[in-house]
């Protein structure tokens, strides 16, 4: 996570300097990169910021499911493969997609304020909230911890495996291979398409993927030029809060492929979470919280997932990390 520095004035801003950004290839992706791009412009005039395109794993194997276990990082590998061969100086991922453990050499050097963490119901029919969608509704969704939690609020509900970027999902859903999808909020928000969303589902429905609507600044560590640079879009309190999400995650051992979930919220100096794991057909939750002050941020996630695995959650995800 980034670390606390005095602002001054950046050699990078000179006028011949040139700060390359990588970024995926998505709608999404150059929202939130040329979102970045902007602020700097504003922040440093003189700098020139410029934008590489990335193809990831991801990009290029549009039918394999996010959910194998071995796909973990394939929407990050390449662009921090890019980052260490100085091809890049900056990458901008979305949070959620960042692995707990990244290269040695590489940092999370900022992390902006968070957009709505929350998930969105969007439906092309009449039913606006998640009970009242039609007994045995089908739901599209990309994410075993949606399914999981959906499933347990509803197990009548048939859940469909629903890959794409925002725009093919939701084009998806027009054309009737579901009644209802569950996406971000954040992405749709960014992309302008607030619209869309029939309902945002509340944390006592669903809990989202840890680190959900922020995203990562990522750099060489030893760019200590850009890392100044790039400081001031640090937001610490979003920065604190993902930082005890990432904890619990790590603890828990998951990724993609697992259906867990967690949310924090830091306030001055104290923190909250709250944390699930749950069977992917929704028989079985363990959900828990905990408070702690700032300085326990990451003792604190790790803590709330020892706790969960303790009460019944170490049996929940055994299977699968077999």
């Amino acid at each position: 996570m980034p670390e606390e520095q005095p602002e001054m004035e950046p050699q990078s801003t000179k006028a011949d300097f040139i700060l390359t950004i990588g970024s995926r290839g998505s709608a999404l992706a150059l929202e939130q990169t040329n979102w970045v791009r902007t602020q700097l412009i504003r922040r440093w005039p003189k700098l020139q910021v410029k934008v590489k395109i990335i193809k990831t794993s991801a990009d290029r194997d549009q039918t394999a499911s996010i959910r194998a276990g071995s796909n973990i990082g394939v929407f990050v590998k390449e662009i921090e493969e890019a980052l260490l061969s100085q091809e890049i100086d900056l990458a901008v991922h979305s949070m959620k997609d960042v692995p707990t453990v990244i290269p040695d050499l590489l940092r999370i050097v900022a992390v902006p304020e968070r957009e709505d963490p929350r998930d969105a119901m969007i439906t092309e029919g009449t039913a606006r909230t998640l009970a009242g969608l039609p007994r045995g509704a089908v739901i599209g969704t990309g994410s075993i911890r949606r399914q999981a939690q959906l499933l347990a609020l509803r197990p009548d509900l048939t859940v469909v495996d629903l890959r794409g970027n925002v725009e093919t999902r939701l084009k998806k859903l027009s054309e009737g291979i579901c009644d209802a999808a569950i996406l971000a909020c954040a992405g749709l928000n960014r992309l302008g398409m607030q619209d869309r969303i029939t309902a945002r589902l509340e944390f006592n429905e669903m809990l989202p993927a840890p680190g959900q609507g922020a995203l990562a600044l990522e750099a060489r560590k030893n760019d200590h030029r850009l890392a100044n640079t790039i400081s001031f879009i640090n937001h610490q309190p979003t920065a604190l809060a993902v930082l005890a999400e990432r904890a619990f995650l790590r603890r828990m051992g998951g990724g993609c492929n697992a259906p867990v979930a967690v949310h924090a919220r830091a306030a001055q100096e104290s923190i909250e979470i709250e944390g699930l794991v749950a069977s992917a057909d929704g028989s079985r939750v363990v959900r828990k919280s905990a408070r702690g002050n700032a300085e326990q941020t990451e003792s604190l996630g790790s803590a709330l997932a020892e706790s969960i695995l303790a009460a019944g959650g170490e049996e929940i995800l055994k299977p699968l990390r077999a």
